[in-house]
């Protein structure tokens, strides 16, 4: 099968012919089996419902944080100088923020003003002498290098998916993406808060974003109310570290369960090639080697014989058609030379007739030679008739399908006929027929042709007043059909020989050349191919002698 585009094709010797060892079969398989595993592994790098189910869950953690943080700095950071304008103060409200954000080292408070001035800052305290000092958050866990290169690669994997940023954001969340960088990035606090003094039952938006240094930050912002004022807002950042490893833990496993599928998937499709792909190129060799004529016995190795698979069905089914077609091959030449051997003695006995013709002057000889040539023409005309008969019998029985055909109405046919036509001193036929359903599978015309044959040989053995019985009878799956006589019977040496093409075992007194010895020939042929079988016997009486002769048909049932 020719191959579209550039590919690199590997072969082998085997038992003197060159196999490819990549077949395009085996590319098929390849595909095939592969391409299940590459949309589940698809599928399952994407991981979008699991990482966001993992999102969800730390913005409920860090928001509830948030709002434990709030509810403090409400209480204890708060002044109420009037009653109706309380306000936070940023020097109580700085020590008891770091307080609050010590047990979370990966997390970062800030507090504001409701006008959006910053007044507080977990990461911020101030040093010796008054220095204030920027904490930075921890920095981002170093997984070490086939970690890193994974988690870059399935970064770039999931770039080109559908969501288009570094890593997938949760649905319904606004979020910066890329562009944010570093961790200096808040909500518009001031904003927020006028929004949600004129609104009830709302809360200020999570953010979920990446910073360029690939962290996953997720940041919260909750009110800080006293008496029902609120007088700022707390935002709260926090690295989702849990979130990444659990995801790149995840998606190791599923990449080492894909390792594994990989390679027992390439193994069973090898398998699949050696065990199918390379069978069938060696049975095309074998093919190529009957077609060239070098292939007449033991084309087909022994190996693939001896499967009990369909290649093994196969390869006896090639085997068994380059037998049938090499018999058959053997069956033309042996035909051809029997014709040409049959057709040389009346061509030769005419040639002779021809040449003594021309010498003689005795009008009595002419006469005597022209009859004989007469004779010789006529059996010539009958030998190539039967010739063309027995030659185009097997070509029609492979085109004609067979059908049901009953006997009995046949047989009773012929009787009637032979009852017509007979002189008074003929043979007379005489018809048994069995009980039941007496129907065969057969071509009507031919079976009428062999039963013809085998009625006509019997009627020239048998003597004058003689009785040839005809019987049909029911034998299990097959109907049998006997044709006997009460002639002088076959030699016993001669019961196979007279299926014989071109044999001849004539009666004496009959005229030489009259039959070609095809009839009974053709008869077994048609039987043959109709997937029966036909017999000659003799018939004996009691004493043991010989009283006639007994050919036998036998049929499947239609």
């Amino acid at each position: 099968m020719p191959d579209s585009g550039v590919t690199v094709q590997l072969t082998a010797e085997v038992a003197g012919h060159r196999v490819r060892l990549v077949s395009p079969l085996l590319r098929r398989i390849l595909l095939v089996n592969l391409l299940p595993l590459a949309v589940l592994l698809a599928a399952l790098l994407y991981l979008d419902q699991y990482q966001d189910g993992l999102i969800e869950a730390e913005i409920s953690t860090l928001r509830e944080q948030a709002r434990i943080f709030a509810n403090a700095l409400g209480e204890a950071a708060v002044r109420e100088d009037e009653p109706e304008n309380p306000h936070l103060v940023p020097e109580l409200a700085r020590p008891l923020l770091r307080r609050l954000t010590e047990p979370t080292p990966n997390a970062q408070a800030r507090l504001y003003a409701p006008d959006g001035i910053l007044l507080a800052d977990s990461r911020v305290r101030e040093g010796a002498g008054g220095a204030v000092v920027t904490e930075p958050l921890p920095p981002a866990i170093d997984r070490g290098r086939i970690l890193g290169l994974v988690g870059r690669v399935y970064d770039d994997l999931l770039s080109l998916l559908p969501h288009g940023a570094r890593g997938p954001l949760l649905a319904g969340l606004r979020s910066e993406g890329s562009k944010v960088e570093g961790s200096d990035w808040a909500p518009n606090v001031a904003e927020e808060l006028k929004q949600l003094a004129n609104t009830t039952g709302r809360s200020i938006a999570p953010y979920v974003r990446r910073t360029d240094d690939n962290r996953l930050l997720v940041t919260v912002a909750e009110p800080v109310s006293r008496n029902r004022r609120i007088v700022g807002a707390v935002v709260l950042i926090r690295e989702a570290r849990e979130v990444d490893d659990s995801v790149l833990a995840v998606r190791l496993s599923i990449l080492a369960l894909f390792s594994i599928a990989l390679g027992l998937t390439v193994m069973l499709s090898w398998y699949l090639s050696l065990t199918i792909a390379r069978p069938i190129l060696r049975l095309a060799g074998a093919a190529e080697r009957m077609r060239e004529g070098r292939g007449r016995s033991g084309a087909v190795p022994d190996g693939l014989l001896g499967r009990s698979d369909e290649v093994g069905e196969l390869a006896r089914s090639l085997s068994e058609s380059a037998r049938a077609l090499w018999t058959r091959m053997d069956a033309i030449e042996r035909f051809a030379a029997d014709v040409a051997h049959e057709i040389k003695n009346p061509l030769s006995s005419i040639r002779s007739a021809i040449e003594t013709l021309r010498r003689i002057e005795d009008p009595a000889k002419q006469r005597r030679l022209t009859a004989i040539i007469a004779e010789d023409v006529a059996r010539l005309d009958r030998l190539i008739s039967d010739i063309s008969d027995a030659s185009r019998i097997d070509a029609e029985l492979s085109r004609i399908a067979t059908e049901p055909v009953d006997v009995a109405p046949i047989l009773a046919a012929l009787v009637e006929i032979d009852e017509a036509t007979r002189e008074d001193d003929d043979p007379r036929l005489i018809l048994d027929l069995g009980e039941g359903r007496l129907v065969v599978q057969a071509v009507e015309d031919r079976l009428v042709q062999v039963l013809r044959n085998l009625i006509g040989n019997a009627q020239s053995f048998s003597p004058r007043d003689g009785r040839i019985t005809l019987r049909a009878s029911l034998l299990g799956p097959v109907i049998e059909i006997e044709i006997e006589d009460e002639g002088p019977g076959i030699p016993e040496a001669k019961l196979e020989n007279i299926f014989e093409r071109f044999y001849s075992e004539r009666p004496q007194g009959e005229g030489f050349g009259q039959h070609s010895g095809l009839g009974l020939s053709i008869s077994r042929q048609i039987i043959e191919a109709l997937k029966g079988r036909v017999t000659a016997e003799n018939r004996r009486s009691e004493s043991g002698q010989v009283i006639g002769a007994r050919f036998v048909v036998r049929l499947p049932r239609g």
